[in-house]
């Protein structure tokens, strides 16, 4: 029997450590896709050997995970105590139909289908199999028969749960078969190694750029390289080093006739990920940002609302002005209560979305507005609760207030029915 320790992806709730850097959403989320592709290789395995697949979970709330994991597979609640005595438990309680038994976990995004045969396999001739897992402790341990003093004196969550469960067999004259190392997915650090092992969708950044010589390694210095991760940057004739800089990056740099959306389209058509993020060459990126993107576009769980149709970013102003701090403010509740956010927060969407809606309109200017108008016909537009940083450029230029009234006047023109061509004429003017 393979049985498998989980918990309904409550945000909040699981993958705590990984809070602090991508929200408590994206940690469900993460837990929920890495929960997904555990049973994916467990229902693989059934194909060459017949393995019943069993899920404990902790709490009550049976139905919840029935209805998200399917009606397939066996389920019984891990009960109380520490994580030694809740395994324990499963594994005697396994141990009374089973002649093998594998317990696993779900956040080891490197664990296949033939690892988990090879466990089993492994189970026809040793007394236990045990996957070591980077951090110290295991990923994986298999038994044939109940061995109750492999999960006492344990100091859980450290790095020296493998030592003492190696310790302790040795001492129980157990023979030990090991399966490969593999990394769990624990800590903020840990996230790369999703999109190494294949979870997650290709993310394109498409990034539009003239004269950014004095920005745009700023920008660039966190998300290139990343796993799964293309940046694709079109100049509209930079006379600066902005086109030398990016490509020294290794960054793909395209050239484009000037004209932030003709540009934005030119970077869309040469993308290849599956997922699109417009981002301005002044504004960067929050740490772990593709984790958040990716988590946007989950598939709902059951009885759930629908999943966004695109996605944005909260606004933070690099200058600490407190009239900014209100400008702030302002962009919150325009985004999230109008579901309007511009372009300075890093629009994101789906490459099919995208293009089912025609790319940007080639406008000289508000064709930022004009997509998110679209889009809210579509469905809902979620704004992530961690912010870009934007330059302050603008406001210190022309005057906090000054540029905010001037960029509410360009909207009220645009819904009016003022040409673009001069509105962007007034806007460049001032």
């Amino acid at each position: 029997m393979l049985i498998i320790f989980t918990r309904y992806p409550t945000p909040g709730k699981v993958k705590t450590r990984l809070i602090p850097a991508v929200g408590a959403r994206a940690a469900a989320s993460l837990h929920r896709q890495m929960t997904d592709n555990t049973l994916y290789q467990a229902r693989k395995l059934s194909q060459p050997i017949p393995v019943p697949v069993a899920v404990h979970f902790d709490g009550n709330n049976s139905q919840q995970i029935a209805d998200w994991l399917g009606k397939d597979l066996i389920y019984e609640v891990q009960g109380d105590g520490d994580l030694g005595v809740r395994m324990n438990r499963s594994i005697s309680l396994a141990c009374q139909s089973a002649d093998r038994v594998v317990l696993i976990g779900t956040d080891c995004p490197g664990l296949t289908t033939e690892i988990l045969t090879q466990a089993f396999e492994m189970l026809l001739d040793r007394d236990l199999v045990l996957g070591a897992a980077v951090d110290g402790g295991y990923y994986l341990i298999g038994m044939c028969q109940p061995q109750p003093e492999l999960f006492v004196g344990i100091d859980w969550s450290t790095d020296r749960v493998l030592h003492q469960t190696i310790d302790i067999a040795n001492r129980l004259n157990l023979a030990i078969g090991y399966l490969p190392t593999l990394a769990d997915i624990d800590r903020p650090e840990d996230l790369p190694l999703l999109a190494q092992a294949g979870l997650g969708a290709k993310i394109s950044i498409v990034m539009p750029a003239l004269n950014e010589a004095g920005s745009i390694a700023k920008v660039l210095a966190n998300i290139q390289p990343l796993p799964n991760v293309e940046v694709i940057l079109v100049d509209g004739g930079s006379i600066d080093d902005t086109v030398a800089i990016a490509a020294g990056l290794g960054v793909k740099v395209l050239s484009a006739a000037k004209g932030r959306a003709h540009q934005m389209n030119v970077g869309a058509k040469a993308a290849t990920g599956e997922i699109l993020l417009f981002l301005h060459a002044d504004t960067v990126l929050p740490l772990n940002f593709e984790t958040m993107v990716r988590s946007t576009f989950a598939p709902p769980l059951s009885g759930s609302k629908p999943a966004p149709v695109a996605g944005a970013f909260s606004l933070q102003i690099d200058n600490p002005l407190p009239s900014l701090r209100s400008i702030e403010r302002l962009v919150a509740w325009r985004s999230r209560w109008r579901q309007m956010p511009y372009g300075d927060q890093a629009i994101f969407l789906t490459a099919a979305t995208f293009w089912e809606l025609g790319g940007f309109v080639e406008l000289p200017i508000m064709e930022d507005f004009e997509l998110i108008r679209r889009l809210q016909r579509l469905g809902q537009i979620e704004i992530l609760a961690a912010p870009v940083v934007t330059s302050a450029r603008r406001w210190l230029t022309w005057g906090v207030w000054q540029t905010t009234l001037i960029n509410q006047a360009i909207v009220l023109g645009y819904l009016v029915g003022v040409p673009p061509a001069r509105l962007a004429s007034w806007y460049r003017r001032k």
